[in-house]
């Protein structure tokens, strides 16, 4: 049985909270790095792998936002505690991401409070409409991250295989939280929509890629 309520302020403050060390502290995984692997690169090969990771840092940030605005507006509480542990769970690939950063010598993106913020009122509007609506909104995004962790997979150098270990096992896993929350009874969003989380997503990573 899902657990009762926090009030809402000690909501609000816990998502404030989660947010300060979501952009701020190193995350801690519950799990260890799929990366396996050990590459040695050049370092134009370097540099691409970095700027591409700091975009993948950038999308777990967000999810982070996403998660944490819709568990705190929804309605349902057992539909409330399966955001937040969708946001546990991707702590894990936020870590993933940022220790490979780190081991490429390279950095996550100077704007990460800008994007968790941005990404947090999209979640507490799409939260506000309804939990159906919500979950479609989840669906949407997480189709579109799976399609952009693919693109990844195809830019990334060849020889990186830690990085594209990471990335290949959260595209998996970014799909069955696509495909648990079209079960949990998501609605299709109207055309326009998907199409303007595009745009905005591609905004993003062309910005994230550089700064």
């Amino acid at each position: 049985m899902p657990r009762p309520p926090l009030p809402a302020p000690d909501r609000l403050l816990s998502a404030l909270d989660h947010g300060l060390r979501t952009v701020f502290a190193k995350p801690g995984g519950s799990r260890p790095t799929p990366a396996r692997s050990s590459a040695t690169l050049a370092e134009a090969e370097r540099r691409e792998s970095g700027s591409l990771m700091r975009v993948n840092h950038v999308g777990e940030v967000c999810a982070q936002a996403l998660y944490q605005s819709q568990a705190l507006v929804c309605r349902d509480p057992a539909l409330r505690e399966a955001f937040e542990q969708a946001a546990k769970e991707e702590i894990d690939h936020l870590a993933w991401t940022r220790q490979r950063l780190d081991e490429l010598g390279d950095r996550p993106s100077l704007l990460n409070p800008l994007w968790y913020g941005g990404a947090f009122a999209l979640g507490t509007l799409a939260g506000l409409a309804g939990d159906r609506i919500s979950l479609g909104f989840l669906v949407e995004t997480e189709r579109q991250v799976e399609q952009h962790l693919a693109s990844h997979l195809d830019r990334l150098p060849a020889e990186d295989l830690p990085s594209r270990e990471v990335v290949a096992q959260m595209k998996i896993e970014e799909a069955a939280h696509a495909e648990h929350a079209q079960a949990s009874g998501a609605i299709n969003l109207p055309p326009p929509v998907p199409q303007l989380m595009r745009m905005a997503a591609r905004v993003m990573t062309r910005v994230a890629h550089h700064i």
